[in-house]
């Protein structure tokens, strides 16, 4: 029975004061109509302006609603998986507080799953970007697409629903770059795909800026797969063949073209170096084995703390 069913909405926050009390309105009207138990829980990644204090009102009005504090910004990925470990749901639906993921999509996710989907996430098909962002963003995809060391989800969004069972498979993760999309894919379950177009913030700015989506994407790409590492092998071939036609040219004409040599090597060599040692920082950061997040529970909901023999902590 749908009654007997509980729904965790995880919905990840930094400096979204003036979100949050219009996101809570606006979802509240939506699970408002449906035949589940849902439970609410903000993953506070350090706000420092009053995201917090709004949270904590909330909390007062309505006990579905809950949060988890970090002690410093872990990032939103970070808050993603750390909502997960802490969520009680039988599913669970990660969606961002500025509504450009329309929450009334959720009915939706929630028929999908009772349709035995194990995960159905969003697929953003129309954003309110320049056709030059988009680009480079689609650009991104295809070419984890056809780089990535095991099948991806194109497209996916981090709006979306999985399974508790889902869950389970993805949350012991201890990569210190987090990417979910590809756990998900990863783990091999059931999905389904639904449509929508990006909606503008309902209010503030956001903080996903250019440098944020670099980073994000060489995280991908790193999580994803060892294409970069593979690169220089393959490069390897065209290099010993331009360094022999180089060398004949050298040995038969007037002209030097030792100089030529020398760079292009040097740029091979270069690119294999680099590409080894952010490949070797990131095993070293992995190997440490430090936390992927920190909860501060001074400021976060107490009961969700008796669930923490989930994450082993």
């Amino acid at each position: 029975m749908k009654k007997n069913k509980l729904v965790s909405i995880i919905c990840a926050v930094h400096n979204e004061e003036k979100t949050v009390r219009l996101f809570y309105e606006r979802i509240v009207k939506i699970i408002g109509k449906l035949e589940y138990n849902f439970e609410i829980i903000f993953t506070n990644n350090r706000s420092s302006d009053s995201t917090l204090l709004i949270i904590q009102h909330l909390i007062k009005k309505d006990s579905r609603v809950k949060v988890l504090t970090f002690s410093r910004n872990f990032g939103y990925q970070a808050s993603i998986q750390a909502g997960m470990i802490y969520a009680n749901g039988d599913c669970m639906i990660t969606i961002d507080v500025d509504c450009e993921d329309p929450p009334e999509l959720i009915p939706v996710f929630l028929k999908k799953w009772e349709e035995d989907y194990d995960i159905v996430y969003g697929i953003r098909t129309n954003r309110p970007e320049s056709k030059t962002l988009i680009g480079i963003r689609n650009l991104f995809y295809r070419i984890l697409q056809y780089t990535a060391d095991t099948k991806i989800i194109l497209n996916m969004a981090e709006f979306g629903l999985i399974a508790n069972y889902v869950r389970d498979n993805i949350i012991n993760n201890t990569n210190t770059f987090p990417f979910l999309r590809t756990e998900i894919a990863y783990s091999g379950f059931k999905s389904f795909g639904i449509k929508y177009d990006r909606q503008k913030r309902v209010a503030g700015e956001t903080h996903y800026n250019l440098w944020n989506m670099t980073i994000f994407a060489i995280g991908g790409i790193l999580s994803s797969s060892t294409f970069p590492f593979r690169l220089a092998a393959f490069i390897f071939p065209l290099v010993f063949i331009f360094n022999i036609l180089i060398l004949f040219l050298d040995m038969h004409t007037s002209k030097s073209y030792f100089k030529l040599l020398i760079a292009s090597d040097f740029l091979y060599i270069s690119l294999l170096i680099t590409i080894q040692g952010i490949y070797l920082a990131r095993i070293y950061k992995n190997g440490l084995g430090r936390p992927l997040f920190i909860i501060d529970w001074k400021h976060s909901s107490k009961e969700l703390n008796s669930r923490s023999n989930k994450t082993g902590n």
